[in-house]
């Protein structure tokens, strides 16, 4: 039985709400009492309604203990014990045990999980439920805005029916002379012909200046052909300077090079010359 085991198993108790305090201590020598103790809570927690005698005062009873224990974990939590290391309450015990508080302490996570989730969810609805709410308050403010205009608008128009009405009610009472009417039909018939006509020459206009677009367009293409092929033509050919231009290049690195080591040379000279000179006060003073 590990240490790790044993840390393992008394902070998966604590977890789990075990009411006594279980210390590493407390498996290091045989204890079949705490081990019967634990069992029996652990039980508890698998089934309230579990009901196993804790009789342990002889060795058969506490065989019975540990067989009907292992029994119960079979049938109902489908969890295989060893009984003899559990009869044994020692560190090979705790490893039989944990078993048992694995189970129990994974099925809590997955509870906490499950609820998180379901409180997540139930906030997501809230705030649906609220920017909703928002959006109804939003659409009611904007009409509460609009109904003083509205309603100034339709007693302005209300305010003008009793003009209206004897405009109306003198047009209605007036004979209806055919002259008119057929006068007013055909400066009706004169405005639409009129107007097709115009249509007619617009879309006419329309046509010739989507030809002379097209040939504009055209011709662009047929330029733009021309200068593509002589810039081709002209990256072909090498132009009559480059030979001179590749001699000068290769003479202005031979150039450079060799100003380089002038230039090398004429520091060290000075560097040296430098050294010289303060070599030759110092002598100078030291003789003095």
């Amino acid at each position: 039985m590990s240490y790790r085991e044993l840390r393992n198993f008394t902070e998966t108790l604590r977890a789990l709400g075990y009411p006594r305090l279980i210390s590493i201590e407390n498996f290091r020598t045989p204890n079949f009492k705490l081990v019967a103790e634990i069992m029996a809570w652990l039980l508890k927690r698998y089934d309230p309604d579990s009901d196993i005698p804790m009789v342990l005062d002889t060795e058969q009873d506490r065989v019975i203990f540990v067989k009907t224990a292992a029994l119960f974990l079979v049938q109902k939590a489908r969890i295989k014990v060893n009984p003899k290391k559990l009869y044994e309450a020692d560190g090979y015990a705790v490893q039989e045990l944990l078993k048992v508080t694995s189970v129990l302490y994974d099925a809590i996570k997955n509870q906490a999980t499950v609820e998180e989730a379901d409180d997540t969810s139930n906030v997501a609805s809230v705030k649906s439920m609220i920017n909703a709410k928002m959006n109804d308050l939003r659409t009611c403010r904007q009409l509460a805005a609009e109904i003083p205009e509205r309603g100034a608008s339709l007693f302005d128009l209300l305010s003008k029916e009793v003009d209206l009405r004897e405009h109306r009610t003198a047009a209605l009472g007036r004979p209806l002379e055919l002259s008119e009417v057929e006068k007013s039909i055909r400066s009706s018939v004169k405005a639409v012909e009129d107007e097709a006509k115009q249509t007619v020459n617009n879309l006419s206009n329309i046509a010739s200046d989507e030809s002379t677009l097209d040939a504009k367009i055209e011709k662009k293409k047929a330029d733009l052909e021309r200068q593509q092929k002589r810039l081709a033509q002209l990256q072909t050919v090498r132009p009559a300077y480059m030979d001179e231009y590749e001699k000068l290049e290769e003479r202005l690195k031979y150039l450079y090079s060799l100003y380089v080591l002038k230039f090398r040379n004429l520091t060290f000279m000075e560097q040296t010359q430098g050294d010289f000179d303060r070599a030759e006060v110092e002598r100078s003073t030291v003789s003095f």
